[in-house]
Order: structure tokens, then sequence, then C-alpha cells
């Protein structure tokens, strides 16, 4: 959703931007083209998603800087380099397309032969062959059902668990090969590929995506000058929930019982939500982009 991004930014001349998931680069190179003379701060956790991005952002040299690391984390760092005053902040909390098409990197349920990765950050060293070989059978049925929001977790998380105490499960194709059995006949097709909510509950795992993430949030509305506003992309409805709890606690105002004559709690209203229902992607963008059917993105404004 680039343009609904880009357009819910309202992108400034010499403005200050944070890309807190660089990814591909696509959104912080269109950023630095639309809004001149701006400048871009941006994070990522994939060292090699970091190079592509540096070479993609090659016309802007001296007007971008990159840190390789979690958005989450991005507030210490603008504390520590007295960064401060952002025009627009901008996260797409899903994967990059270059992450899920590398089969090696161990993402994509598409992968048979390739090892159970999933790792974002490559120095980090917990696997998803971690998760799948070292949780406990009602662990794994917790976050498939929490994070992959699959009904059928605990038939799966038992399988896993049985075909472990023969063999260690090392590859993506070994993985999916149980799910599949796991799942019914019936309904092992109705939503698409049946390792599709598996995966994306490992990965989760793996990353620690949403952890911190309300957190993170908050903490980046408040580096926003009056005016700058908060753009965040979600893929799932986790992510979605989280976001748009925060964005409410941002434009709370004082939460005092209503009986009281007067506010004590020193609670005010921070930001203003522009976004009251989720924007979805166009039918001409699903028609290109098939990955972008899950896509909500959600904006505010500071006051």
């Amino acid at each position: 959703m680039l343009e609904e991004c880009l357009s819910g930014l309202n992108l400034k001349e010499n403005g200050v931007y944070f890309d807190g998931t660089l990814g591909g680069a696509g959104h912080s190179y269109e950023i630095l083209r639309r809004a001149k003379n701006s400048v871009l701060y941006a994070t990522d956790l994939d060292e090699y998603g970091i190079a592509r991005a540096k070479e993609k952002l090659k016309d802007f040299d001296g007007r971008f800087f990159i840190f390789h690391g979690n958005f989450k984390n991005f507030p210490e760092i603008a504390e520590r380099e007295n960064l401060g005053g952002f025009d627009g902040v901008l996260l797409d909390l899903g994967m990059s397309s270059f992450q899920i098409d590398d089969k090696s990197r161990g993402f994509s349920y598409l992968a048979e032969n390739e090892p159970l990765d999933m790792r974002m950050n490559k120095e980090v060293s917990f696997t998803a062959r971690d998760v799948i070989n070292g949780y406990s059978e009602k662990d794994l049925a917790r976050i498939l059902k929490d994070y992959g929001e699959e009904k059928f977790a605990s038939k799966i998380a038992k399988s896993i668990a049985e075909a472990r105490k023969t063999k260690e499960i090392t590859t993506c194709g070994e993985l999916v090969g149980i799910v599949e059995k796991a799942i019914p006949v019936k309904f092992r097709y109705e939503n698409g590929h049946p390792a599709k909510r598996t995966f994306q509950a490992v990965r989760i795992e793996v990353n620690g995506e949403l952890e911190g993430l309300y957190e993170a949030i908050v903490s980046l509305t408040r580096l926003l000058k009056k005016g700058g506003r908060i753009a965040v992309i979600s893929f799932h409805s986790l992510e979605d929930r989280i976001v748009k709890r925060a964005f409410k606690e941002l434009a709370t105002d004082c939460i005092c019982d209503k009986s009281l004559p007067v506010c004590v709690c020193g609670k005010k209203k921070e930001a203003e939500v522009i976004t009251k229902h989720p924007i979805t992607a166009s039918s001409e963008e699903l028609a290109e982009n098939s990955r972008s059917k899950s896509a909500k993105l959600r904006i505010a404004e500071k006051i």
C-alpha cells in the first residue's frame, strides 16, 4: 500500500522521517524522492536487507542513515543521538518479499529441503528448529493458537511431539508434512496452504515480533513533532489489535472516574487517530500482489 502510506504520512519538504522496517527500501526510496531535501532514518534486523537497501538508496547519499537493529529500540537510539521532532514514522510489519522468496532462510512453507531457520537477524542463534524441537507440546499448541490462530493447534503440536521422538525435525518440508497430516482432509486447504498459520506462528515466536510492539508504537509516536504522523501496516489480527490499542491509548484524554470534580490522573491526549477504520489494499494492488490481501493500514497524527 505504497500510495496509501505516503498519502497518509502527508510528506513535507525538508522533513525528517523514520522507516522502522526498511526491508527492500521501497517505502524509504519514495519518501526520499517525493519529500524534497528530507532526511530519513531507518532500522532493520537483516544485514543482507540493509546492504540491498543502501544500494537502492544510493542516489540519496547523505540523506539517509540506517541502523542495524530492531525498530522497538529506536527511541533509545534517538535519545542517544539527540534525534527528535520527526515529521513521519512508518512501520510495515510484514515480511520482505526477498526474505520469503529466499527459501534458504526457512521462512517459506513452500521450501522443502531448506533448514528450519526463520531468523530475521542472522546474528541471533535461536531458530525455528529450536522452537519445533525444544518446546513442549503444550507450548507449541499455545503459540500455534495464539500467534497462528490455528484451530488445529493441539493436533499439530501433538503430531510434532510424536514425530520428533523418532528424529529431530530439521527442514521446512518435514514440518509441512507433519502439519498436513495433522489437519483433517476436509479442512486441509480451506484457507490456503495448511502450513501457512504454523509457519506464521513459529516465525513470530522466533523473532519476538509481538513483544514490545505496543510500547514501541507509543514511544515512536512521542518522537513526532506536532502534526507529524505515524503509519503502521499490520498483516494479521494480532498485530492490528495491538496497533489499534496503542492508538486508542494515545488518543485518550483523562481517564479519571467521571464522578471526580477535577482530573487527578494527569493523562493528556497525545494523538488523533486519522483512520477510524483500517485502510486495506485496493483491488488493483490485490491483482498485482496477493500478499497484500491481509494488510491493514492505520494512521495517527501527533497533536
